[in-house]
């Protein structure tokens, strides 16, 4: 064996990343924007939660909650308070996802804390969010020991009390993660079919083939873009069955929740395709994409909230997960499989993924080149 056969190999491959700008950019940047995502996405403390409050009683003692409520917006910021004349629309609007939670002042409140008569506050949770609830629930929890600083906390009856209500059958963390576990699913279909392979059949020559035809640039991306969808729904499908089994999902053969659920899941994969395609429209070398997919991955998975509530999140990280199409469909998700609400909690998930489908579509058909 000679040494210098092995120092040509090794050489040919220096020359050749030094000729990929593009590769040094992803091998050396992304991991570190990797390190910096995951740093801050796990186990961040919950702010910003939407708290829902019906004053019912609007006496002194009610007026006292409602300032210990604007002291956490001010200093902790763990919930932001929303004022709601009704409960019944407070409820509503927390089912729908609006709120995080609902606080009700009952009525008499005031007269109750003044008698000692058993005062008590409500607090509805939206326990298919876990963390947030917790989260909430434990500020909560805090501020009403607050209020019965001056009483005897522990048997006395006239202590101010705080009754925490589930909206939802108990929720898994299992459960909490199929939502981000079927959006996974679509686009690592879409990495494999919109990526990997279609830059290996450039790189192959195969689709020097398209440009002797007829066929325009259109439909070329269009015909991509449609078979990629079908394995995308396939494969989201898959998940989506084998996985709601797995965690136990209640009535998940529902009619109703499986077409919803369809639908989504055919908005979600006409998305991420779309999406992929349109990011590798000008790429011809075959490493790139090997080497940007596993930091992709985690640019859009994690900041979408599929394994951590979004409301956890620094500000910076929060502002990734508004243009993130994985949020939406996680989001989608989680309301058609926990919360068993139909497409109107959806209509704005829907309408992001297929504005989302429709740049990314003419953008890709703009920077595909029609030529060898």
């Amino acid at each position: 064996m000679k040494l210098t056969r092995a120092l040509a190999i090794v050489e040919r491959d220096l020359r050749k990343f030094r000729r990929s700008p593009s590769l040094i950019m992803v091998s050396l940047v992304l991991p570190l924007v990797q390190l910096i995502i995951l740093g801050n996405a796990f186990g961040g403390n919950i702010r910003n939660a939407t708290l829902g409050v019906v004053n019912l009683d609007n006496g002194p003692a009610a007026v006292t909650v409602i300032e210990k409520l604007q002291a956490v917006y001010a200093n902790a910021r763990t919930f932001i308070p929303r004022d709601y004349a009704d409960e019944g629309q407070a409820v509503a609007a927390l089912r729908l996802g609006r709120l995080s939670a609902v606080l009700i002042i009952p009525a008499h409140y005031s007269r109750d804390v003044l008698t000692r008569h058993r005062p008590r506050l409500a607090l509805i949770t939206d326990n298919t969010d876990r963390t947030t609830a917790g989260g909430v629930g434990a500020t909560m929890s805090g501020l009403v020991q607050a209020l019965n600083a001056p009483q005897v906390p522990s048997r006395d009856p006239g202590a101010i009390q705080l009754q925490t209500v589930e909206v939802y059958p108990y929720i898994s963390y299992m459960k909490y993660l199929l939502p981000g576990s079927v959006t996974l699913a679509i686009f690592i279909t879409a990495m494999i079919g919109g990526g990997i392979l279609y830059i290996d059949d450039k790189s192959r020559g195969l689709h020097e083939g398209y440009l002797v035809t007829p066929i325009t640039k259109w439909e070329l991306i269009l015909g991509f873009n449609l078979a990629g969808v079908i394995k995308g729904m396939m494969a989201g499908a898959v998940t989506l069955v084998a996985g709601s089994m797995i965690a136990g999902v209640p009535n998940f053969f529902a009619p109703l929740r499986l077409g919803g659920l369809l639908v989504v899941t055919a908005f979600t994969a006409t998305a991420l395709i779309g999406m992929m395609f349109f990011l590798m429209a000008r790429i011809s070398d075959p490493l790139v994409p090997r080497a940007i997919f596993g930091v992709l991955n985690t640019l859009l998975f994690f900041p979408s909230g599929a394994v951590y509530p979004i409301t956890g999140f620094p500000r910076w990280l929060r502002l990734i997960s508004v243009v993130d199409p994985f949020t939406y469909a996680v989001h989608a998700y989680r309301s058609l499989l926990l919360k068993q609400s139909g497409l109107a909690a959806v209509t704005t998930d829907l309408w992001v993924l297929a504005l989302t489908s429709a740049l990314m579509l003419l953008g890709a058909t703009a920077m595909f080149k029609r030529t060898l």
